[in-house]
Parts: C-alpha cells; sequence; structure tokens
C-alpha cells in the first residue's frame, strides 16, 4: 500500500490515481475520495525529529577519503530538526551561507509505533513504510563548523516523499540519485553496512523514536555538488520518485 500526506497534512491511501481519505496515516476510510493530480503532496512524516546514518555504504566512506580509519563498529548518527522538511515538489533555495551544497539521496524509513530498546528481529514491526530523501549538505560547513548543524539542518535541506510503501524489503531494493536527468548515484541497499532493522534497534536503544519520526539510513558513493537551476530526482524501486529543483 502508498500512504499519502496531502493538502496540508490530511493523510490517505493510493489506489491507482486516486487518494482515499483516512483519518490516520494507517487509520480508516472517511469516505472521501481525491484525484491525484488534484492534490498537493506534502512530506509524508510529521516527525519530532529526524535521525540520520553517516558512512553506512562503503563505496561512500572512500570517496570522502575515509578508508584510513577502521569500518564502524556502530551506526555513525546525526540530526536534523523537522524545520529540514520539504515537500516533494518543492524548490529548495540555494542557502546564502554555503558555496559547496552537495545532494546525498537515501532510504528513508518512517516509523510507526513508539521504540524504546527494542531488539532487532523486531524493529521492523515499527516501521509504517519506507520513501525517498534527499539529505542536503553544506559541505563547506559541514567542514569548518563545529558541530553539523548549519551544514545539515538548515531549512528545507531534507526534502522527503512522494509517499510511504508499506511493503518493501529494505534490504532488497535499488537507490538512483539522478541530476539534471544523469545518473549520479546507483547502489543497491544490500550494501548497506548496518541494515536497517539494525539501525533501528540500535537508535533504540538509547533514543526513543516516536511515532512519525524519520530515519535516514545513509547514502552511496556518488555525492557531489549542486547549482541553482539544478533538478535532483532520488528514485528508489519499489517505492518512485521524489524530484526536487534547487533554485
Amino acid at each position: 500500500m502508498k500512504i499519502v500526506r496531502f493538502n496540508h497534512g490530511r493523510w490517505g491511501f493510493l489506489k491507482g490515481e486516486t487518494i482515499h481519505e483516512t483519518d490516520a496515516p494507517a487509520g480508516n476510510p472517511t469516505g472521501l475520495h481525491f484525484d491525484l493530480a488534484s492534490v498537493r503532496l506534502c512530506a509524508p512524516a510529521a516527525p519530532s525529529k529526524i535521525v540520520c546514518v553517516g558512512r553506512n555504504y562503503l563505496d561512500h566512506i572512500k570517496e570522502m577519503g575515509h578508508m584510513s580509519q577502521e569500518l564502524p563498529a556502530e551506526p555513525g548518527i546525526f540530526l536534523k530538526g523537522p524545520n529540514t522538511l520539504a515537500d516533494p515538489g518543492e524548490p529548495v533555495p540555494y542557502p546564502s551561507f554555503t558555496r559547496l551544497l552537495h545532494y546525498e539521496g537515501e532510504l528513508a524509513v518512517v516509523i510507526e509505533s513508539r521504540m524504546q530498546n527494542v531488539p532487532e528481529a523486531e524493529a521492523l514491526e515499527h516501521v509504517l513504510g519506507y520513501t525517498c530523501a534527499l539529505d542536503i549538505t553544506a559541505r563547506d560547513k559541514q567542514k569548518t563548523d563545529l558541530q553539523w548543524v548549519r551544514a545539515k539542518s538548515a531549512d528545507k535541506f531534507c526534502p522527503l516523499g512522494p509517499w510511504l510503501k508499506t511493503t518493501l524489503d529494505p534490504q532488497d531494493t535499488t537507490l538512483r540519485t539522478y541530476v539534471n536527468g544523469v545518473l549520479r548515484q546507483e547502489a543497491h541497499t544490500s550494501q548497506m553496512i548496518f541494515p536497517v532493522a539494525k539501525i533501528l534497534s540500535y537508535i533504540s536503544s538509547f533514543m526513543t523514536l516516536e511515532a512519525g519520526d524519520v530515519v535516514l539510513t545513509g547514502t552511496p558513493e556518488g555525492v557531489g555538488e549542486l547549482k541553482p537551476g539544478d533538478k535532483v530526482e532520488v528514485a528508489i524501486e519499489g517505492i518512485g520518485s521524489l524530484h526536487t529543483p534547487i533554485v
């Protein structure tokens, strides 16, 4: 099933080109129906926090010059604020504080029910669905600032969507990122160093994940620079495509 959030926070499920409204993200039908082409899709989550994993693909670790270090023994975690969410198709302004804006296509997970000290074997039972994410990064500020707040958590630095796919094996799909129609990233999610269930269990061991929270699972190799006028597409097999123009 595809769960959609639309028109400033309404929820529904998509069947063909028709949205069947529900009273909650995975709730009961209200009886109202909307044509997909007639609505504005919103980022399919209302998180208290966005938890991100860095260095979760070996080839990305290599391209960032970190192979002199041992492979991570645990997932490397950082946060984005809810202010970073951007809707599918929403233009993202190129910030004035950076001269090196990068794209990072990722598989995102949206939590359905509270997670606290959840074992890995039970972690996926708490997932509402999966979607596409664009982790936008001010790479120059990531290198110079004490913390990654400005580099990772500026407004609209996390486009998300277009909807949630509830039936997906997160370790058996392919992620691709295109910039202006040119393929820049491609990886199978089986290449993750830490699988999704491990990531969720690990986070829940020290930080309670609430319903609606978003977890980004890392980006593969091929990250690169963005310029005003660029159009980014993050496409994940079994989900769909997230389109983001940089303005």
